[in-house]
């Protein structure tokens, strides 16, 4: 595929464009600073301005598109992923404007140049736990695609606001737009730096619900969701299969969720960050855990 990715040089973009480029797609990356990663085309805009979007959109990836002279070829999907990463960065209200103003400008560019594959990020955010003034439990356990979305913050409003805007695009345009509510982005070398940590005190990841994905693992659902047609407009819980401290789940029900309801029965360490409608639906399959990496205790 031809693919458009918008935010590639961050965190969990820069290991998604290399997983798609290892899959032998074509990528260019739109962000204000360019990706150094070998076979990767970049071009610096603005996502919050329409007229750069637009015409990146209708844009050569590369000068070697010039060659056979049959004109810009066209994006086969546009992967979104631009975007202010969190709160407590720019003000508040900065957050909000580029966050929903880019995706805006995105959606509606990729269908006005005919993509009919649009797959965006969401957040775990959109829960109302991460980012809340005290502590904010689930309303279950564990927490689906169906729990509310009511947070508090600007950045997690954001992520609400722009799934209600692919929702209304999808619906006018009948493409494929899929949302990824990606739980807290873990690149592998950060394993060995701060997971002895959380396996110390297990409290420093409850505002994440306990839960992690792996960068690699973030990768291959974006593959998992290019390869997956026809489903219209969907969100996915994206993250790893496990807890992202040592308690098994008995022993975190106990200490941090005695008084929340339980959806299901659940397994020793499998994660409160439901992902079996990714599985199920786009044949979702992580393989990375930080048990591999360190002891388990």
């Amino acid at each position: 595929m031809r693919i458009l990715f918008t935010g590639g040089s961050g965190k969990a973009g820069k290991h998604a464009v290399a997983y798609l480029l290892a899959q032998g797609h074509r990528v260019l990356n739109v962000d204000r600073v360019p990706l150094k990663l070998e076979g990767v085309d970049n071009r610096i805009a603005d996502i919050t301005d329409a007229g750069q979007i637009y015409d990146v959109m209708f844009s050569y990836a590369g000068f070697d598109e010039l060659e056979p002279g049959t004109g810009v070829p066209k994006f086969d999907a546009v992967v979104h992923f631009a975007a202010v990463p969190r709160m407590l960065l720019t003000s508040d209200n900065e957050c909000y404007r580029v966050n929903t103003l880019g995706t805006y400008n995105v959606i509606d560019a990729a269908l006005k140049a005919g993509v009919r594959k649009i797959i965006f990020a969401s957040s775990e955010t959109t829960y109302g736990v991460c980012f809340a003034d005290g502590e904010r439990k689930p309303e279950y356990i564990p927490v689906d695609e169906e729990h509310p979305v009511v947070p508090e913050d600007s950045y997690a409003m954001s992520k609400v606001v722009n799934e209600v805007t692919a929702r209304s695009f999808q619906r006018r345009s009948g493409a494929d737009i899929y949302g990824l509510r990606i739980n807290n982005v873990i690149e592998p070398h950060e394993y060995a730096e701060n997971f002895p940590a959380y396996l110390a005190d297990a409290s420093l990841r409850r505002r994440n619900i306990f839960a992690y994905i792996d960068a690699r693992d973030l990768g291959h659902m974006v593959e998992c969701c290019l390869q997956t047609d026809g489903l219209g407009y969907e969100v996915f819980n994206v993250s790893n299969d496990d807890h992202s401290v040592g308690q098994t789940t008995e022993e975190l029900i106990a200490e941090f969720y005695q008084d929340v309801p339980k959806k299901k029965e659940m397994g020793q360490v499998e994660t409160f960050y439901a992902n079996e409608k990714a599985k199920k639906l786009v044949g979702f399959a992580p393989r990375h855990t930080w048990r591999d990496v360190l002891d388990q205790r």
